[in-house]
């Protein structure tokens, strides 16, 4: 009886070490992205046949010799119906309730982070949050590794009151616009870590990518497995929490991050770019959208009264705390297939000390305007508020033309989780300047499809600046569809 129990014990071990196993990202719940080839990938035995069988097509492979397999199936239809993928080796692995639809990853640190319990008016959305049709994948934890990692954790949930609470609210946000819109199943995956830096979520090849950070690249390529990394530690979070995701098939990305690099202009650029190429090439998807929220207004806000001019925190120049940041965050823009969701209105008025906006709602679907617009071609709704796109000089005014006018522009104002609303008030936070770089309160004007800016202290304008400072609190340039205009600087000064 006891060899009997010894041999069925060592088959037992045999069988398992011969077992097909799947990645955390695949698994039963999950939605498949339509439209694309989708990896479906795993581990096995050396030479060990295996079979993948879903939505009427069968593909077929052989582990390779360092235990790894993958086949690509062909490119499926929505379908919200659920279904049931095989996988077929010595051993079989039926994965239920599969759907077919759009899947989007949501990172960044904590503003990406905090939940739909941490923000505006959670017990109604939570109370309202049963979309079957939504599904859910958390990335645990706040691991880091020096080296990219093939094996992670989590598991996808149903969208439901239990499973949302938790979740990120700009992801469900977003995720619920892009569902209700499309009417086709949405699948989220949340990998997120508060405080953190764009250095550590950015892979080896993005650094490679762009020649001013060829230190980095440097650096990053000279990790062993014994190299101490941490959440500070370039690509270490990537190599913990995004790359065993890869290469899951999905449509695009979203972003909110930039606090922690909140000191930098330009080499917060370099930065994006490194980040973005780097993810697409590991995704396998060089078409990748990638969306990210540009930095919420914080701390004191820039007084707009000329009343107290005398005030330090009245300067028309702006240029202090996260200005710049959100400049690079614009001129990242130049990368295709991106979008920027303008969220300089939208800090708690009462609290301007707070870094974390509780109102996720309007950043989830400002980043879904974009996706809308761009990634799937309605071009009947505007993708973002008015961007600065150019200005004439004409005599002593400075005439400012936009992009993403939408149905025109017009001074607004928003409070709370409302809609944006016309207001009567005079526009805000334009500033111009002469030759002699001294800045002073412009008086603006909107004229048509443009912004007319003059001043009575400068007689030969030569540069323009609106919102250009950490808490652009008064700015209340809009378009027509309630969307806020981005800051900007015409000058390099």
């Amino acid at each position: 009886m006891q060899r009997l129990s010894i041999f069925l014990l060592a088959l037992a071990c045999s069988i398992s070490a011969y077992a097909v196993r799947l990645p955390a990202v695949i698994n039963s719940h999950m939605v498949l992205q339509r439209d694309m080839q989708v990896p479906i990938w795993g581990w096995g035995d050396a030479g060990e046949k295996v079979t993948v069988t879903f939505a009427g097509q069968k593909k077929e492979t052989t582990v390779g010799k360092h235990g790894e397999w993958m086949v690509k199936l062909n490119k499926l239809k929505a379908n919200a119906s659920p279904s049931v993928l095989t996988i077929k080796g010595n051993n079989e692995i039926k994965l239920e309730n599969v759907l077919v639809g759009e899947v989007w990853i949501c990172s960044g640190q904590s503003n990406m982070e905090w939940h739909v319990r941490q923000c505006a008016n959670p017990q109604e959305e939570i109370a309202k949050a049963n979309y079957s049709k939504i599904r859910l994948f958390d990335v645990p934890g706040h691991t880091v590794h020096p080296l990219p990692q093939r094996e992670g954790k989590g598991s996808w949930q149903v969208c439901s009151s239990d499973s949302v609470a938790k979740f990120s609210a700009t992801g469900y946000y977003f995720g619920r616009r892009i569902h209700l819109s499309l009417g086709v199943p949405v699948g989220l995956i949340g990998s997120n870590w508060g405080g953190t830096k764009i250095e550590p979520w950015t892979t080896l090849d993005g650094f490679k990518s762009v020649p001013e950070l060829s230190e980095q690249a440097k650096n990053v390529a000279a990790y062993t497995k014994d190299t101490k990394v941490g959440g500070g530690t370039p690509s270490a979070i990537y190599n913990s929490m995004v790359h065993p995701l890869t290469p899951y098939a999905m449509r695009g990305a979203i972003w909110y991050q930039g606090e922690s690099n909140g000191n930098e202009g330009v080499t917060y650029y370099q930065k994006k770019h490194a980040l973005v190429k780097g993810w697409r090439k590991a995704f396998q998807n060089p078409d990748l959208g990638f969306y990210w929220v540009q930095l919420c207004n914080f701390r004191k806000p820039n007084v707009m009264d000329i009343k107290d001019a005398s005030k330090e925190e009245s300067r028309p120049e702006g240029g202090d705390g996260w200005a710049r940041l959100r400049e690079a965050q614009t001129q990242a823009l130049d990368l295709k297939h991106t979008g920027m969701a303008v969220i300089i209105d939208l800090a708690d008025a009462h609290n301007p000390n707070d870094i974390h906006p509780k109102n996720k709602q309007d950043v989830g679907g400002r980043l879904a305007q974009w996706a809308l617009n761009q990634t799937y071609g309605k071009k009947h709704m505007v993708a973002s508020g008015p961007l600065y796109s150019g200005h004439e000089i004409k005599g002593n005014k400075i005439h400012v033309t936009f992009n993403n006018v939408g149905q025109g522009l017009m001074v607004g104002k928003k409070v709370g989780l409302d809609p944006t609303q016309q207001d009567k008030g005079n526009l805000k936070h334009f500033s111009i300047a002469g030759a002699d770089k001294k800045w002073h309160w412009a008086d603006a004007k909107i004229v048509g499809d443009k912004v007319v800016l003059s001043s009575k202290n400068v007689k030969t304008p030569v540069a323009a600046r609106y919102a250009f400072t950490m808490n652009p609190a008064d700015a209340n340039l809009y378009n027509i569809d309630g969307l806020p205009a981005g800051p900007f600087r015409t000058d390099d000064w």
